[in-house]
């Protein structure tokens, strides 16, 4: 199958009414706009609600600017440029400012204005200060999509990366999988790289953007068969979303699909209070519940699933909200509290954990880290990858 075209004109999508394309140009002047024609033709555009059109094509609650650009204050876990390093044993390497796909809810929505430049071509510094943290056993290449990368840019990261003796996992934090599928099982050079580099010592995981079960089509199937051929471990993740996948039916549907796949369900996020994103937030206390009834229609083996908060202080993990209260625990957390169990009250409108009163007493916001000064020179027997484009 012939790779998908790109389109980032919103004018191309002649499926969108010319009215209501005029309306979303102010939207795509802002923020970039990305989708293919692949992606395009799941979307039945008899629907004005459907929700794979929700999730590509912009929305007017996007110019809104309630709420922060950076909901959970990734700026104070920068340690180089590039590389943030919140949690002990895990470094983040922002890749890519480019996405397989500007999904309209993304928590790093600030990545695609003009204005803002986080994710670097020179990823060395963020290399040099993993490379001198023997803590740091795994590595998460984000951004953006880690797959938009061409793979000879990949090859260049993950090499230098399996050239650390400490780190043990290398996650690729994607939604090529569906969304561009044949970018995967096409491309016998980035199958090959992963067999080459995901070994039963050192395993390399995809860590999959799979918002609703439509997304997983026959050619999605097949990136997972290859992915699997190749050795990579594809996990999936995805914010519950109002109006994609709220319902009990759709996440069950979801967590079976994933499961029939071979693709482990891992987090069910809270979406992130992100200026823009109002449109896609719910009340915890529904999540939770639409996750439980969802869970009770799928095996054991769905219900592996994880709903999660990833908040300034950690993952905190939502246990149970019943009867007016929360009961929640740092699945992970940036202070190593690890396992802290709270019980907090829980308004029907809170979204957040903001929201619950008495939780700004249980963390410190954090400040910014000052960077430390990391010499590429310390990695004499690592391919400098400074100078390649993607």
């Amino acid at each position: 199958m012939a790779q998908p075209k790109y389109i980032t004109d919103i004018d191309k999508i002649l499926d969108i009414p010319e009215q209501e394309r005029e309306k979303l140009k102010e939207i795509t002047e802002k923020f970039v706009f990305r989708v293919n024609d692949y992606y395009l033709k799941l979307i039945n555009w008899d629907d004005s609600n459907d929700p794979i059109r929700k999730l590509i094509i912009p929305n007017e609650g996007e110019l809104s600017e309630y709420g922060r650009w950076d909901a959970s204050d990734e700026d104070t876990n920068y340690v180089v440029p590039g590389c943030q390093h919140k949690y002990r044993t895990t470094a983040l390497l922002l890749v890519s400012e480019v996405c397989g796909a500007y999904c309209r809810y993304c928590f790093r929505k600030r990545l695609f204005r003009n204005d803002v430049n986080e994710a670097m071509a020179n990823v060395d510094p963020g290399i040099a200060y993993i490379a001198a943290h023997p803590e740091i056993n795994n590595v998460l290449l984000t951004g953006g999509d880690s797959l938009i990368l061409s793979t000879s840019r990949l090859r260049k990261i993950i090499t230098a990366l399996r050239e650390i003796d400490h780190v043990k996992i290398i996650r690729l934090g994607s939604k090529i999988p569906v969304f561009n599928p044949m970018r995967i099982y096409e491309d016998t050079e980035l199958l090959e790289l992963i067999r080459s580099y995901s070994t039963v010592e050192k395993r390399i995981y995809i860590m999959a953007h799979i918002n609703h079960p439509r997304e997983i089509t026959n050619e999605a199937r097949l990136a997972f068969e290859a992915l699997h051929h190749a050795g990579a471990i594809v996990v999936n993740q995805t914010p519950v979303l109002r109006g994609i996948n709220d319902t009990p039916a759709i996440l069950a549907e979801l967590l079976d699909k994933l499961s029939w796949a071979g693709v482990t369900p891992y987090y069910f996020f809270i979406n992130r209070p992100v200026a823009g994103n109002r449109d896609f937030v719910l009340p915890l206390e529904k999540v939770y519940h639409i996750v439980e009834q969802a869970k009770s229609k799928t095996s054991g083996l769905g219900k592996r699933v994880r709903l999660s908060m990833s908040h300034t202080s950690g993952k905190i993990e939502i246990l149970a909200i019943e009867d007016g209260k929360a009961y929640l625990k740092y699945h992970q957390s940036r202070d190593e509290n690890y396992g802290k169990f709270m019980i907090l009250d829980c308004p029907k409108d809170a979204a957040w954990f903001d929201d619950l009163p008495g939780s700004e007493q249980l963390w410190e916001k954090p400040k910014k880290k000052d960077a430390e000064i990391i010499s590429v020179n310390e990695l004499p027997d690592m391919p400098q990858l400074n100078n390649h484009p993607y």
